[in-house]
């Protein structure tokens, strides 16, 4: 399969890099210079894209600070979410908030979160916020196994989206 021309655009415009583990094309905007208490940036950014080709999904994943989602333009993006109360739901975001497409989410620290591209789509380009920021410490993937077991009626997602296999860190010194 080819890639499309308007996500070979996006992907020489932002010069993407996949993320470690989690699997999303992205690009780094802003690291906040002020630091936490321990050390970590107080504020990050950074720009996504979700595609078929190349490949770019989400794997499943926790982050240990609440993170705010946008959309910024191209097709529909689904986020799965498994809370830790057992509960599952999926958001859509996307460019027609009158059919009920959200242009911003936030999906509470702690809570398991995995996305791709709605089928039938050739892009969709997001943002996400972190503060404090996100650094490698505070990023833990999930196994399929143990996520199916914990939520049975969201296995088929929990499979599609946990292509990261066994490696559930980022690499040491990973800083995004």
């Amino acid at each position: 399969m080819d890639i499309h021309p308007d996500v070979a655009a996006l992907l020489a415009q932002y010069q993407f890099e996949q993320l470690p583990v989690e699997g999303t094309l992205f690009r780094s905007t802003y690291r906040s210079a002020a630091a936490t208490a321990t050390g970590g940036p107080a504020g990050t950014a950074m720009i996504g894209m979700y595609c078929e080709v190349p490949l770019s999904i989400s794997c499943f994943h926790r982050l240990t600070h609440d993170e705010v989602w946008h959309f910024y333009g191209g097709d529909p993006l689904v986020l799965y979410l498994l809370h830790p109360d057992g509960r599952s739901e999926s958001i859509v975001l996307g460019p027609d908030p009158l059919a009920g497409h959200l242009v911003q989410a936030v999906v509470p620290a702690h809570t398991w979160q995995g996305g791709c591209l709605k089928p039938g789509g050739r892009y969709a380009l997001f943002g996400c916020t972190m503060g404090p920021g996100f650094t490698g410490e505070c990023f833990e993937a999930g196994l399929a196994s143990d996520l199916t077991d914990q939520y049975p009626d969201q296995a088929d997602i929990i499979r599609q989206l946990s292509l990261n296999g066994d490696t559930v860190r980022m690499p040491d010194g990973f800083a995004g």
